[in-house]
């Protein structure tokens, strides 16, 4: 074989390589593709996006075009290499032909281009799409027939090809993806993120302030009084009842009464006549599906009741929205804090505290299922009422009780345990 068709068949074996290099990280650029940001892309008009999507759609064609492509080149590479070898060493050649042709493809064909190709899919992807979609529909033919018997094998084993798989994320794995997001999402907004998820887990019964902690007022009283108790209210809206709490007559809205322009004596008639009919929602409502109802209904806050109409508590808009945003800037009128620390690392928590507010202030796991504060907590685990000095341990974590009011606790000392460890990843 003379110089020259020996040089041209080594440009033709270089080329295949480089050939064969393209199909296999195109291949893994494609498949590696983030779904997600590639609708993004696809939706702002990015061209190669666009096409990638479409082939993408039917991975089964697209993997058969690059498959068909890249054993062509490969096989031809191989019959040219085998030609070069007896060329120039022999029958012997064979062999050697056959160990440096599969070093140089692991190489330059496989491991380079397809290490490249994680590190820059997008690159790579949306050139290749370009590529891809008119030779798909060149070849089409063959790729059709070589679908059809592979289909039709996998079918042998309860695999269909032709139906696209379920890439939509469950709430778990959107928590994953915006932990890992990085810089890319400001904390804070993550943070959010995650409380708005974490949402659908909870109910009013774990916000709501409890009915002996609800703010009201008694019309039966003297009015004198009764005016004083509205007229000193921390919160906005008062709850107005006759005699017991279970005879609600309707929420005082303080803005409405205390208008700059009314600078007269306002009388129980006065405040009776603005009275807004109150809103009931049943206990454990979703919080997910009471933001709703508040947007819905066009309300601020709502009387809990269990299945006889008896109130158990009040929830407001803002408690559902400080679960998603954090706590609001306390007033002059806030209560104390639930939780205060203490210079010896202890701390001191309100019997009152929710479970939920715990396990999110210390990134604690404690069972939300049952009780829903620290003092129903510790009576569902001392199994009686509790006494100054009782102690509880959960999950490793000591609560003594140092304050009671009735029979219920009023503060516990937290003594927090060590962390748990992490479990190993395999």
């Amino acid at each position: 074989m003379d110089d020259f068709h020996l040089g041209t068949l080594i440009i033709a074996l270089v080329l295949l390589i480089l050939l064969s290099g393209f199909f296999s990280g195109s291949e893994t650029a494609l498949l590696t593709l983030n779904r997600y940001r590639l609708r993004h892309l696809a939706k702002e008009g990015n061209r190669g996006a666009k096409l990638a999507q479409r082939l993408l759609k039917r991975p089964d064609k697209l993997i058969g075009l690059i498959l068909l492509g890249n054993n062509f080149v490969n096989i031809l590479a191989s019959a040219i290499a085998t030609v070069i070898a007896l060329d120039l060493y022999g029958e012997r050649g064979i062999a050697i032909a056959t160990g440096l042709l599969t070093l140089v493809v692991l190489i330059f064909a496989e491991v380079t281009p397809k290490t490249l190709a994680t590190r820059s899919p997008e690159k790579l992807a949306f050139a290749a799409a370009y590529v891809y979609t008119p030779l798909l529909k060149l070849m089409y033919p063959i790729v059709w027939l070589i679908n059809l018997i592979t289909n039709n094998i996998l079918r042998l084993f309860g695999v269909r090809a032709d139906v696209a798989g379920n890439d939509a994320l469950s709430g778990d794995e959107l928590r994953t993806v915006l932990a890992e997001s990085g810089k890319q999402i400001p904390e804070k907004h993550v943070e959010m993120l995650l409380n708005i998820l974490d949402l659908e887990h909870a109910t009013v019964n774990d916000l709501m302030i409890p009915r002996n902690e609800i703010y009201a007022v008694d019309l039966d009283d003297p009015w004198e009084e009764t005016f004083e108790a509205i007229k000193n209210s921390p919160h906005g809206r008062v709850l107005a009842f006759r005699e017991s709490i279970d005879e609600v007559a309707g929420i005082v809205q303080l803005r409405k009464i205390f208008k700059p322009s009314n600078q007269a004596v306002l009388t129980q008639s006065d405040v009776e006549s603005k009275i807004v009919e109150p809103y009931y929602v049943p206990e454990n409502t979703p919080l997910t599906v009471q933001l709703l109802n508040f947007q819905r209904e066009k309300r601020r806050q709502a009387l809990v009741v269990d299945e006889y109409g008896d109130i158990l508590g009040l929830v407001t808009i803002e408690d559902i929205l400080e679960e998603i945003v954090g706590a609001f800037t306390d007033d002059g009128h806030a209560s104390q804090p639930e939780l205060r620390a203490q210079s010896d690392g202890t701390w001191l928590v309100d019997g009152a505290t929710p479970i939920r507010t715990l396990n999110r202030e210390f990134n604690w796991r404690l069972p939300t299922d049952g009780p829903k504060t620290l003092n129903g907590l510790i009576i569902e685990q001392i199994e009686s009422l509790p006494d100054v000095g009782s102690t509880v341990i959960l999950q490793g974590h000591l609560f003594e009780v140092i304050a009671l009011e009735g029979n219920q606790v009023d503060t516990a000392r937290l003594t927090p345990g060590e962390p748990a460890p992490e479990e190993d990843e395999d």
